[in-house]
């Protein structure tokens, strides 16, 4: 529930849960006028503010709507989940499908749009890769994620990059599963390292489709196997 950076209290959330409660078995179905905190304050057994709190939170998660002058009104019967808990909640598979989407765009866009410092930091990205061929499945892992992530912010486009950045974190737990189960970098740890050695010097020559392409076939087959 999104009410800013402090956890809300056990009363509040207390409160908020009762509400939902009443909300979800249909006490209060969608479009109604919700009673007046007074009201719920006495309902509740809390203070007013414990209730203002608690609709703050319902209001968060889209079960209710205030409305100035008019109150506030149930608006859904269950929460509508914000965008990084949907990722969380995903599938990896799923997640690979929009990553396909967002990063072979990204690399097109990357090999029109990239400055001489976006190569000298996909360039490095890919150095800070083959070092942690010697490490762990974790760190290669955030190795490889750090190239991609240059390679999108070289496209310059804010709303790409962030999604990158949402969907990284399930991504991540992923390959790294992904490699825990296949052993893959037992005989190969510098595993889709010509893949992304290609990609770099698509970008570098400013050829748009052949970047898309090559990263196109490293995504379908992420660590070459």
């Amino acid at each position: 529930m999104p009410l800013g950076p402090l956890r809300p209290s056990p009363l509040v959330e207390q409160a908020a849960e009762r509400l939902r409660a009443h909300i979800a078995d249909g006490h209060w179905p969608v479009g109604t006028r919700l009673p007046g905190e007074t009201t719920l304050a006495k309902e509740l057994g809390v203070g007013r503010s414990t209730v203002r709190e608690a609709l703050r939170a319902l209001a968060g998660a889209g079960l209710v709507r205030p409305r100035q002058g008019a109150g506030v009104f149930v608006t859904a019967t269950e929460p509508v989940e914000d965008w990084p808990t949907r990722l969380r909640r995903a599938a990896v598979t799923d997640v690979y499908e929009v990553r396909m989407a967002v990063e072979v765009q990204a690399a097109r866009l990357a090999a029109h749009r990239r400055t001489p410092d976006d190569i000298t930091a996909i360039e490095s990205a890919l150095a800070g890769r083959r070092a942690a061929t010697a490490a762990d499945d974790v760190a290669f892992v955030d190795a490889d994620i750090a190239f991609h992530a240059a390679v999108v912010a070289a496209a310059h486009n804010p709303v790409l990059a962030d999604l990158f950045a949402q969907f990284t974190p399930v991504l991540r737990e992923g390959l790294v599963e992904l490699l825990a189960l296949t052993g893959l970098r037992d005989h190969a740890p510098d595993t889709g390292d010509a893949a992304h050695e290609a990609l770099v010097r698509a970008v570098a020559a400013g050829d748009a489709e052949l970047a898309a392409e090559v990263l196109r076939a490293e995504l379908e087959d992420p660590f070459g196997g």
